[in-house]
C-alpha cells in the first residue's frame, strides 16, 4: 500500500549549499524546518534565525526523527556517518554525488557495480532512499522554483527503490516548485549524476565569455535559471550514457 506522508517537517542532514537552498524554499512552503551539520546545533543560530520561528537545530538524530520526509546533503564521502538506526522506517533524499577528487576514490563506483544512491540505500538499509535535488545547482534550485502550472517551471529528477518512497518525494518537489521526473529505480540514478547531459548546465543560462573573477562569481548569484520542462529533462536522462 503506498504511503502518503503529510509532510510538516523537513529534517535536513546538512546545511551547506543545497541544505541551505532548500530549507528556504521549504520555509516558503509553509513546512517547518529542522537543521543539522556536522559542527553542532548551536554553529547555526546565523541561518535559524534568518529562516524565523519555523526553524530550529538540531543533532543528525533528532533531525532523523523529527522530520517526516529527511533530506542528506553531506559530502559522499562521509555518508556512513548517516543515522541509519534513527532513519529506519524513514524516506531519505540524497542529493549526494561522487566527486572523487574531494570524496576519494570508491571503487564499487569507480567500477560501475553500484550506483552513489545505491551505497547510501546499503548504509541505510531500513530506510527508504531517493535520489533527487543533486543535479542542479544551489543558487538555481533557490531561484529557479515556480508555482505548479507556471509556464517556466522546471523539473528535477528522483530515482529510488520503493515507488511509494518515489511518490512522497515528488509531491515535495511539487511543493517547493518543482515538477518530477521518475527515473525508476537507484540503478538508474546514475543518469542524473555529475558529467551527464541533466547535469546542472541545463538550468543555467550560457555564462558570458572573458568574465574575471569577480565579474564571474556576480553573474552566477544575479543571473536567472533557464526553464527546463519534463520533456527536456527526459529528453536529457534519456541521452546519458555510461
Amino acid at each position: 500500500m503506498e504511503r502518503h506522508t503529510v509532510v510538516k517537517t523537513l529534517a535536513l542532514i546538512g546545511s551547506g549549499m543545497i541544505g541551505g537552498a532548500l530549507a528556504r524554499l521549504a520555509v516558503a512552503a509553509g513546512l517547518d524546518v529542522v537543521l543539522t551539520n556536522s559542527r553542532g546545533p548551536e554553529t547555526l543560530a546565523g541561518l535559524v534565525a534568518e529562516l524565523g520561528g519555523r526553524a530550529r537545530a538540531a543533532t543528525p538524530e533528532e533531525a532523523a526523527l523529527a522530520g517526516d520526509l529527511v533530506v542528506a546533503t553531506i559530502p559522499l564521502k562521509n555518508y556512513r556517518l548517516l543515522p541509519a538506526r534513527a532513519l529506519a522506517g524513514r524516506t531519505v533524499i540524497d542529493t549526494m554525488n561522487y566527486y572523487p577528487d574531494r570524496d576519494g576514490r570508491f571503487d564499487a563506483l569507480e567500477t560501475r557495480e553500484v550506483t552513489s544512491t545505491e551505497l547510501v540505500q546499503r548504509q541505510l538499509a531500513d530506510a527508504h532512499v531517493v535520489k533527487a535535488f543533486n543535479n542542479i545547482d544551489f543558487r538555481r534550485l533557490l531561484t529557479s522554483a515556480r508555482p505548479a502550472g507556471s509556464a517556466d517551471r522546471s523539473a528535477l529528477p528522483l530515482a529510488g527503490d520503493d515507488p511509494s518512497a518515489r511518490a512522497e518525494v515528488a509531491r515535495l518537489l511539487d511543493l517547493l516548485g518543482y515538477d518530477a521526473v521518475d527515473m525508476g529505480a537507484a540503478r538508474d540514478s546514475w543518469r542524473s549524476q555529475p558529467g551527464t547531459p541533466v547535469y546542472v548546465q541545463p538550468y543555467m543560462v550560457p555564462r558570458p565569455e572573458g568574465l574575471g573573477q569577480e565579474e564571474g562569481r556576480r553573474w552566477f548569484f544575479e543571473t536567472p535559471g533557464a526553464p527546463l520542462p519534463v520533456r527536456r529533462v527526459e529528453e536529457l536522462l534519456a541521452a546519458a550514457a555510461r
